[in-house]
């Protein structure tokens, strides 16, 4: 920065009133001030939050949807069942965050395919043929 700039700020003016006599952008001045600050480019990774599900809960919640007793359940029936039981392993959107993971958030019962449909064809090799 420059001397002026810091002898302002020494004076208690304040930042803005400093950065209007010395010609200095606000931006620039907090950008020198934290160079660690919000930085453009990829996002910082985000701490988890402290209620989050630990690894071995999750195999759990995991285990519990691919059990055979729910295999054909869908995860708010499995919810309210396991509720109903007086067991709470965590909320519906929770469930659904642990399957869509595992890769499970499809229908879980075999479904049956179709073979795809052909178009009939037609071809005319002379007038009026078609």
């Amino acid at each position: 920065m420059t001397t002026a700039f810091t002898e302002l700020r020494a004076a208690a003016i304040s930042v803005r009133k400093s950065c209007e006599l010395t010609g200095i952008s606000r931006a620039t001045h907090y950008r020198r001030v934290n160079p660690q600050g919000p930085m453009h480019g990829p996002w910082r990774p985000r701490t988890p939050p402290p209620a989050a599900l630990t690894d071995t809960e999750r195999a759990a919640v995991l285990d519990l949807l691919t059990s055979p007793r729910y295999a054909d359940l869908a995860i708010p029936q499995v919810w309210a069942r396991e509720l109903d039981e007086g067991r709470y392993h965590c909320s519906v959107a929770t469930m659904y965050r642990v399957a869509r993971d595992a890769g499970q958030v499809r229908e879980r019962r075999r479904q049956a395919t179709h073979p795809p449909r052909t178009r009939p064809e037609l071809a005319a090799h002379g007038p009026s043929e078609v």
